[in-house]
């Protein structure tokens, strides 16, 4: 569930982990999950089925958010703009962004955006995670976004791994050489907590991380929790 602390504001849990009070109940965990996996249908791919403005950096009114999310579905009728900033604030996967009275998603779009994220204080090597027979596929023609408008990249192999195993059993890691890509003159962008994003991955930049490492990060992780 997910309550407020007045000191040091909302977190996850019975009792706040900074000073263990109680709290303030905001909701439970069902209705959390329910209400995020709308946020993150609606910010990343279908703001127009809940009749939302969407700007071209995706960024949508959270109180236009909660409002129509609420009106969509009258079980949520009790929905306000401080549920929205709990979800974000107790996400641990930065998935969302609060900025001004609006929110947005942060990586995994579908819906045409321009991205103003940081680009700064990238690490030095990423992760991508493939399916092993498609490995090779990869290796030769590089890395490109599919059904999505960026390629999503992890910061850790563990990341990679866990992220890979919602759609891949074991599956393959590659590592990305990002000094040689930011030096080819590619972009790559900060998006959420362990998510970095680009347009395409070329395949001179591209290793294969031995299968014992991607299975020990496996082993490490939680086991295909999604993005």
């Amino acid at each position: 569930m997910i309550r407020e602390c007045e000191l040091h504001g909302t977190f996850e849990g019975e009792l706040c982990p900074a000073c263990n009070s109680e709290g303030k109940f905001i909701m439970n965990g069902s209705e959390r999950d329910q209400i995020a996996r709308r946020m993150a249908g609606i910010l990343r791919h279908f703001p127009e089925k809940f009749d939302l403005e969407m700007d071209i950096n995706g960024w949508v009114s959270i109180r236009d958010l909660s409002n129509a999310i609420a009106r969509k579905d009258k079980r949520k009728h009790w929905l306000r703009d401080r549920h929205i900033q709990a979800i974000v604030d107790t996400d641990p996967k930065g998935r969302y962004e609060i900025r001004g009275g609006n929110v947005r998603a942060t990586y995994a779009h579908t819906v045409e955006i321009e991205l103003d994220l940081p680009t700064d204080n990238i690490p030095e090597l990423l992760f991508y995670p493939v399916a092993r027979d498609e490995l090779d596929i990869h290796l030769e023609g590089g890395i490109h976004p599919g059904g999505r408008k960026w390629v999503h990249l992890s910061k850790t192999i563990t990341n990679a791994a866990n992220a890979g195993a919602v759609h891949h059993f074991q599956p393959a890691i590659i590592e990305i050489d990002i000094i040689q890509m930011q030096a080819s003159g590619n972009t790559i962008f900060h998006a959420g907590t362990t998510v970095y994003l680009t347009e395409v991955v070329d395949a001179e930049f591209l290793s294969h991380v031995p299968y014992d490492d991607t299975e020990y990060a496996l082993m490490l992780g939680e086991w295909g929790e999604e993005e």
